[in-house]
Order: structure tokens, then sequence, then C-alpha cells
């Protein structure tokens, strides 16, 4: 994939060094020898003393030492050919960085599938003297983990981590002691909702503003749709308009204030997605109508969509598979229906039982716990993201009703 213009390019994977050599770094772990960079070959060969270059950074840098692992074990090796994985030390770069090396290539491989975070922990270090130590673990491990994300929450003033799961953060948790000797406080978990419109929404939304000077002035009509649910976490601008009613040269700050609204959803405050935002026709001043002004202009115009519209709230589903001795099948299951699980598949292997199922990331919090507990320790389960899908609307009532609450009391707050 070339910069600027994209262009496909399939890569050779014959086992030779006829080809220059492109690799993707795809996985960051810090090692007693410093940084340990994982690679994926993809063409031509890697050696002991071949000179790479990062094609974001365009850094160059010599590949001192080569080595494949085997568990936890390494073994140091001379080269590496296209579709090994091996790993190297003392490069700097991030998860995700193309290496190359024939730097005038400009070439970027397509990276690995990294899913959005489904969960959310606010958190902090128990002590205030460990501050440094705190910073410096979060850095690295959003450096080391793509799924792993940080942010600062200006208004409650406290950080916050998301990722895959309730367990991934907690291991995070453990690994600051562990590591840093940086123990920290984790808060309730929080689902990463979303929301979306049921049904298609028309819209008609004039904007004029006069100020003395050069006002600002902006037409946009349309109609906002759902999009299917395999798409139900994007968002899609589409220009429809025939003419010039609406000059082309704004088209980019319509979606950019579609997009702004979309940060910030109706019920809950969840972000928008899942829907197309289709603008058929509108209007423009020669003078008055600016970027500034049609930004605004989509802006308000998707807040009367909020007010108009038909919305609900989606969540994570997560596919879950769970594995215990036969004797505490009925438990296991009973535990998993309670929390709303739908069953793919059950299995039995000797003694042992496993089911895969699917269930709502928010049912699933505490069942790491839950199951230690039924299967006296020793069943095990594993979780990952599957799709979103529209929450109970029972659910929905309680979370908007929460939602309400607590924007209320912040304006108290405010006001006061």
């Amino acid at each position: 994939m070339k910069f600027g213009h994209v262009v496909q390019e399939h890569l050779d994977p014959s086992r030779t060094d006829q080809k220059p050599f492109v690799g993707l770094a795809f996985k960051l772990e810090a090692g007693k020898f410093g940084q340990l960079t994982y690679f994926r070959i993809y063409q031509g060969r890697l050696g002991r003393g071949s000179a790479i270059v990062n094609s974001r950074t365009w850094k160059r840098t010599r590949v001192q030492r080569l080595v494949r692992m085997h568990a936890n074990r390494m073994e140091d090796i001379e080269e590496a050919y296209a579709g090994d994985i091996c790993a190297t030390f003392g490069l700097e770069c991030a998860s995700g960085d193309t290496f190359l090396s024939d730097a005038s290539r400009k070439l970027a491989l397509e990276n690995i599938y990294v899913p959005k975070p489904v969960v959310s922990m606010a958190i902090k270090p128990k002590s205030k003297k460990d501050a440094d130590n705190f910073l410096k673990a979060l850095n690295r491990f959003c450096k080391e983990d793509p799924t792993f994300h940080r942010e600062y929450n200006v208004e409650a003033k406290e950080v916050i981590v998301s990722g895959m799961g309730e367990l991934q953060l907690e291991v995070y948790a453990q690994r600051m002691k562990a590591e840093y000797n940086c123990e920290v406080e984790l808060g309730k978990p929080k689902v990463a909702f979303r929301e979306t419109l049921t049904e298609k929404c028309a819209f008609d939304y004039w904007h004029r503003k006069q100020t003395g000077g050069h006002g600002q002035y902006g037409r946009v009509i349309g109609v906002c749709e759902p999009l299917p649910p395999n798409q139900n976490l994007d968002l899609i601008f589409t220009d429809e308009c025939i003419g010039t009613n609406v000059p082309k040269q704004f088209m980019p700050a319509i979606d950019k204030g579609f997009r702004e609204a979309c940060q910030k959803g109706p019920l809950i405050g969840a972000p928008v997605t899942g829907i197309r935002f289709r603008l058929k026709d509108g209007a423009h001043h020669i003078v008055d109508s600016t970027e500034i002004a049609f930004i605004l202009t989509a802006k308000y115009a998707m807040n009367d969509v909020f007010s108009d519209g038909r919305w609900h709230i989606i969540e994570p589903v997560m596919k879950v598979e769970a594995t215990c001795p036969t004797e505490f099948q009925g438990s296991v299951m009973a535990a998993l229906s309670k929390r709303q699980a739908v069953i793919i598949s059950t299995d039995l292997i000797e003694n042992f039982f496993s089911v895969i199922c699917e269930a709502p990331l928010n049912c699933m919090f505490g069942f790491v716990t839950e199951l230690r507990s039924l299967t006296e320790g020793k069943g095990e389960y594993s979780m990952e993201y599957s799709r979103y899908a529209p929450l109970k609307p029972e659910i929905a009532e309680q979370l908007i009703s929460e939602s309400s609450r607590s924007q209320s009391e912040v304006s108290n707050r405010t006001s006061k």
C-alpha cells in the first residue's frame, strides 16, 4: 500500500533473498535485555546484521540479535525468511509498524485488525508517590498492546483504561504491582454502549446567524438511516446533492459536523454509531457560508435527528467458551443461563465438559470468580468480542434513568 495515492500490492511469499525484505512488528514485549519486537516476515530475508527502515519514522537501524521464540525460551538464529515469525532487540517502534530493507519503496503493510475496546474502568495509584511509576506502566502497556487504551476524563478528573474484557484490565493492574511496585485501585467496569437509529429520519436545517459583519449561513436537507447490523459500529456520510446548492468545498465540513455530533447520543450520552448521513440538498450564501457555518449546520441538523428519530442502545456481545469437569456441568450451565447466555454448542471429552455460547458483556462481570467457586477452582473460560446487539428494553430504560439522574446531579453541582 503506497502512501498518498493508495495502491494495493501483493508481496512474494517465496522463501528467498531475491526480493526486498518486508516485515510487520506485531507485538512488543519488555524483557531483561530491553524491548523485544516480534516480527512476521511477509517477503524476503531478515538476517543478523541486516539494515532495516521503519516506514513510519524512516529511522534506519541494524538488527544486532535475531531470535526464535519457543514459549518462554529463546533460540538465537542467523536468518529468517518469508512466513517466519521471529524477534529482535533494540528496535524503537510501535506495534503495527512496517519495516523494509528498501526505503525507496514507501510501503506499509495492512495492520492486523484490532477491535475497539468494549469495557473501561477508572484506575488510580493507591499512593501519590507511585504516580511516576503509574504513568510509566500505562505508557508501556499502551505501546505493547493495541487493544489497551487509556484516556483522562476531565469531568471526573480520573484516568480511564479500556480493553477487551474485565480480566485483561485486572491483569494489567496486577502487572503494575509486580513489575513497577505500584498498587492501583480499579473502579467499577463500564461497558462501551452505543446508540443507533432504528428507522429513517429526515432533516432540513437552516442555520442563519448575523453579527453585524460576516454572518453564518448554511442549510442541509437529507435523511439519516440505520446501517445493517454488520456495520453497526460505522458512521458513513454520503453526498447525494445534484447541482451547486451546496458547493463541494463544504462537504468535508458537513461530514465533520455530523461526526462531532455523533460523539454523544441522545439517550445516555454514548457515542452514536451505525448510521448513514445522506445529504440530498441544501443552500449556501456566497459571503456568509464558511466551513465553520456548515460544521454548525450539520451538528444542529443532527440535534433535530436526535429529537425526532427513534433511537435504541446496543451493547457488546461476547463469545464465551467455558470448560470444567463433567460433575459441574449443571452448575456452570445454570450460571451461564442466569447471565443471559445463548448456547451455541456443547461437547464432552473424557471427563471434561465444554460449552460455547454468546452472552452480553454487561452480564459477564464477576463470572471468573463465580466459575472458580462453582467448580472448586477446576473450571476455566475464555471470552472474546463477537458483535454489537440491541439492549433489552428494560435494561435500556434503567440506563436512561441512571443517565438522567447523573446529568441532573452534574447540573446541580455546576449551578452551585
